[in-house]
Parts: C-alpha cells; structure tokens; sequence
C-alpha cells in the first residue's frame, strides 16, 4: 500500500508519453511524470520514490526530496498567505498547507517556522502545524542521561531555547548553557542532561560529565599548540575573555585545563596558561 507524504519503493510497470507508472500489490496506476523519469530507469525494476497529491488532489509521485515527510518536524518558509492558510515551500510543486487553526501565531509570508507533517484524517490531505505541543511525545521517554541526541531547535523562550528531540520529544537548552550562535530551524546534536520529574527534559550542547572533558581539553590544548605554546587567560580569568576565546562556560573551562594540568600537558601561571 503507496504512503502519502512518505518515501516508497515501487516496481516501474510500463512507460507512457506522460511518464512513467508505477505499482506495487495494491496499486498499478501511480505516475512519476517524465521530468522525474531517471535517465537508466528499466521496466520491471523498483525505485524509490516520494509520493503525495498533486493540484488535483491525486496521488503522485517524484523522485525529488522534500525538505519534511509525513510524520516528522522540520523548518519550512512561508511561500504564500491566502483565505485557506499559510502554504509553505517544502521543495515540492505544490506547496504544503498550514490552515489559520493550526498556525501557533499567524503565519507571515517570507518567514520560516518549525511544523510538523501529518495526514488530516478528515480531509485524506497532508497537512502542516506549528502547534508543536500537540505532537511531542513525553509521557513515555526511552532516554537516557548523557546519551546523544538528534536536535531541532523550535522556539526560542525566556528561560532558553526549546528544542525537538530525536524527532519526537521537547526538550529545553538553558541560555546560560549556550556558548554558541543559535537561531530556530537549526539542527544540531545534543545530550540529555536531566531528565525532570513531571518529564521535562534539560538538554546540553556539549558532553555530560567527563565525557565533555576530553573535547574541551583538546580544543584549550590545540589552541595553545597554535599560539606558540602560551595563552593569557587562567582559571582567574572572567568569564566573558574565556566564552569570547573558547565558546565555553568558564566553569567547563576550569574542569577541562585541570584535566591538562593532571595529565601534565600544562602549567597555569598568574599571566596565562602554558603548554610543558
């Protein structure tokens, strides 16, 4: 059976003028139209493809790859506002529609924001939502403390930025944990620092615990190797001149030069830090 809004392998049945047909047991009517035909295709092979509606609504296929599927988040500009909603360029013909009762905020034309992708049950039409809570799972979480996860940052909220996790769970980066530009749509790799009672989940950018020691120790190590063996900052040093040259916090910075001075790579001096 042929899944709207995702990817399915078909097996190429007969080509026509107007593209070809493709099938699989339940359907052997479905047109990948002649400017996706790849140039090696052969009758009887199977190919992958991404199917949904055409302007028409009926169901097609192509083999371009759209920017979001059935069923998963992604950060979409709006291409058009109009009396139906807001539609967004997803990399497709035709454009994906967000109705004004699914818009978080009201859509702006040029803009870009965070959806999700989903059949409308009522409509047998794929549809779009910013209404990001409505589709985040965290009643059951199957993750674990310092693991590594997969990121789309959503919002961005007093407290931080809100994040997707692993395309399925919202999670929370602290602003006082972001050393690093950030800006919504981005996709970025994370860990889970703590995971709350009431199921709220604190998500660092960098390795939790000693696992995060090892690469802000070589990026400190590396860039005295580059400036000749010296550097004029130290453990005294503020706050700002150690974010500004090591994208860290300064507490991160003091753990990884101790784990320098341990391994005896360095020596830390009133006026800076010094390779050995």
């Amino acid at each position: 059976m042929i899944e709207l809004g995702n990817y399915n392998t078909l097996k190429i049945l007969r080509e026509t003028a107007v593209g070809l047909f493709l099938g699989d047991d339940d359907v052997d009517d479905l047109l990948l139209p002649s400017k996706y035909v790849p140039d090696d295709f052969r009758i009887g092979n199977d190919i992958s493809v991404f199917c949904y509606l055409d302007h028409e609504e009926r169901p097609i296929a192509t083999t371009l790859k759209p920017l979001i599927k059935r069923n998963s988040f992604g950060c979409l500009r709006v291409a058009e506002v109009n009396e139906f909603g807001a539609f967004l360029d997803w990399g497709l013909e035709k454009h994906l529609l967000v109705p004004f009762g699914e818009q978080q905020t009201k859509m702006i034309e040029g803009e870009s924001y965070v959806v999700y992708c989903y059949l409308d049950e009522k409509s047998f039409r794929l549809v779009a939502s910013s209404r990001l809570n409505r589709f985040t799972e965290n009643d059951e979480i199957s993750l674990n403390p310092k693991e590594e996860v997969d990121l789309l940052v959503s919002r961005r909220s007093e407290l931080g930025w809100n994040v997707i996790i692993n395309n399925k769970y919202k999670g929370l980066v602290f602003k006082s944990e972001v050393f690093q530009p950030m800006k919504v749509g981005a996709k970025l790799k994370g860990y889970v620092k703590n995971i709350r009672e009431d199921n709220k989940i604190d998500i660092s950018l960098k390795p939790i615990g000693h696992l995060g020691l090892e690469p802000a120790a070589k990026q400190i190590f590396e860039k005295l190797e580059l400036a000749n063996g010296y550097i004029p900052i130290h453990d005294k040093s503020s706050p700002e001149e150690i974010q500004k040259m090591f994208q860290m916090s300064k507490k991160s910075f003091k753990k990884a030069i101790g784990t320098l001075y341990k391994e005896r790579k360095i020596k830390i001096k009133s006026d800076g830090i010094y390779a050995v």
